[in-house]
């Protein structure tokens, strides 16, 4: 079926039961769970159904629409609204995109953070960030490897402009949800011990992770942001 706002105002109806359930199960409660609608492949029409719909975070994969919808809804839309980075940023995209969003949550190596804290202390900015792990290994993700993101892990911190919120991931694509369950308790294990590495670091309160088909699975295992896309839009 083709989305309308109708299907669209059920599907979020669905998704925001079942974080209700998710968290029930988990003793959290759902005002922990925040939701981004990733609208990369909507239209604008929907993009405006989820806002009417109380929908405030709205994630974008790529830079250059992110920040064409940012203006479009600025314009048409008077109430607030918060975007999210949630692709791969290419550094010569860092300066155009750091103004327009709330948390960026793809930064996937040492490089691409030192060039947004550079363009953050020339911009005057203080960009908060998720730090992207690769947990699965997979060679088709991007993301920090755990075990460099310990070595550069006081390299990261040192960095002067960056907020580092949180952490990242994406579990690799499987009929079975419960196959994400591992992907999902690592990036909260490995949280925990970057929190340990010293006392006056980023408290990483924020885990970004879970999709469509594994959403509830994460919330289980510590998310504080999911990130439905096709179970909202289609």
């Amino acid at each position: 079926m083709p989305a309308s706002p109708k299907t669209v105002a059920e599907r979020l109806a669905d998704i925001r039961s079942r974080i209700e359930s998710a968290c029930e199960r988990s003793d959290r409660h759902p005002s922990d769970v925040r939701l981004v609608a990733v609208t990369k492949y909507a239209p604008l029409e929907l993009v405006h159904a989820v806002v009417d719909l109380g929908v405030c975070d709205l994630g974008e994969s790529r830079p250059q629409q992110l920040l064409e919808r940012a203006d479009l809804l600025h314009e048409q839309r008077p109430e607030a609204l918060s975007w999210h980075q949630i692709g791969h940023l290419q550094r010569n995209k860092v300066r155009k995109v750091l103004p327009a969003v709330t948390l960026t949550h793809s930064v996937d190596t040492l490089k691409l953070a030192e060039a947004i804290d550079r363009i953050a202390g020339e911009d005057g900015l203080t960009p908060r960030i998720l730090l992207e792990v690769n947990i699965a290994g997979d060679e088709a993700k991007d993301g920090f490897a755990p075990q460099t993101l310990r070595e550069q892990w006081s390299r990261l911190t040192a960095l002067p402009r960056l907020e580092i919120a949180g952490l990242m991931t994406m579990a690799p694509h499987s009929a079975d949800p419960e196959a994400a369950r591992p992907v999902f308790a690592g990036l909260r294990e490995l949280r925990d011990e970057l929190r340990g590495l010293s006392e006056d670091g980023p408290t990483l309160k924020t885990l970004s992770m879970g999709m469509s088909g594994d959403f509830e699975i994460a919330i289980e295992e510590g998310a504080t942001i999911i990130r439905p896309g096709s179970g909202l839009f289609g």
